[in-house]
């Protein structure tokens, strides 16, 4: 009996060391189904398999807040380790990851910036300032010059980082390129290429001496340039913006998009998933820091901000290099 007893006992023990081990890390984008984010649930899965832990890479179907919101609650109730979010209105969003706080739940943002009190580490692709004036330096070298029209084409209004990148991208243009002239505010297109090109052609329509087109958000740029190929516009009007190398390669290659800049979002999936672990688990964030798969990040001397790294630019020349 009492051998049966130190057996139940060490068994318990064991069970129990491993239930203190488990750990659940869920990454929420702003949408799934479009193939930026699925390349980032590619890298964060990865990431869940390569440490040993459950990553559930979970999120609405459009750009909603409100979805993101019931998830969130209803995930909350299952209960969770950390959440990373990409959200879609970060004002929307707040009450329910302040929510997640008080239940313990580690937060951070990946892609989008949350409020600054919502999150313990807030996790960009690139520095936001030189990406925006790199889309800006791109625009005016396919343009060909830096003087006339141009228009943008965004995903949400609400999205929190292509409004930072355009608010960069605008400001540097005024000072380093003031005859530059945008035609209107900025064009939502819902995170949809099919919403870009509808909102493109009425662009071109409205505004007949249009030279450019900015496309923030990976499926815009591909939208404005199914307009602009439509249209055999390509030696007119220049398309640059945020988007994957596989979708830009046959716009590349016939002119109609000139030039895309991005990074790989399945490394960005992967170091958001290593991030909440290392936290989890107290290993220290550092400057410099080595993420497997990923290479070295920057974090800010804010201690929250962690830069992944520098953005590359698509050509139709090395496109087809890049498997995503």
């Amino acid at each position: 009996m009492k051998k049966l007893t130190a057996v139940f006992l060490a068994l318990m023990l064991i069970l129990a060391g491993v239930s203190a081990m488990a750990e659940t890390i869920v990454v929420m984008p702003k949408l799934v189904g479009i193939p930026y984010f699925n390349a980032s649930e590619t890298g964060a899965i990865e990431a869940g398999k390569e440490l040993g832990i459950e990553v559930i890479y979970t999120g609405p179907t459009t750009g909603d807040a409100a979805q993101q919101v019931t998830m969130i609650e209803d995930l909350l109730i299952k209960g969770i380790d950390a959440l990373a979010i990409a959200p879609n209105d970060p004002d929307a969003v707040s009450p329910a990851l302040q929510k997640a706080i008080a239940d313990n739940v580690l937060v951070v943002d990946w892609d989008t910036p949350a409020s600054g009190d919502d999150v313990k580490y807030s996790i960009h692709q690139i520095d936001d300032k030189k990406f925006g004036e790199l889309i800006w330096d791109k625009l005016v070298e396919a343009m060909g010059t830096d003087e006339g029209e141009y228009a943008i084409v965004t995903g949400y209004l609400t999205a929190a980082n292509l409004n930072t990148w355009i608010k960069y991208g605008t400001e540097y243009a005024a000072a380093k390129y003031p005859n530059l002239k945008l035609v209107t505010d900025p064009v939502a297109s819902d995170e949809s290429a099919q919403e870009a090109y509808t909102q493109t052609l009425a662009l071109l329509g409205a505004y007949p001496n249009l030279k450019g087109i900015v496309g923030i958000s990976t499926p815009a740029p591909i939208g404005a340039a199914m307009a602009v190929q439509e249209k055999g516009l390509q030696d007119k009007v220049a398309v640059v913006g945020s988007s994957l190398p596989k979708d830009s390669s046959p716009y590349l290659k016939d002119g109609s998009l000139d030039f895309g800049i991005l990074w790989d979002p399945g490394k960005l999936g992967k170091l958001t998933v290593y991030i909440a672990h290392y936290e989890l688990n107290g290993t220290p964030i550092t400057d410099g820091m080595e993420i497997p798969g990923v290479g070295p990040i920057t974090l800010w001397e804010d201690g929250k901000t962690i830069i992944m790294g520098d953005p590359s630019v698509w050509t139709a020349e090395n496109a087809d290099q890049f498997d995503f």
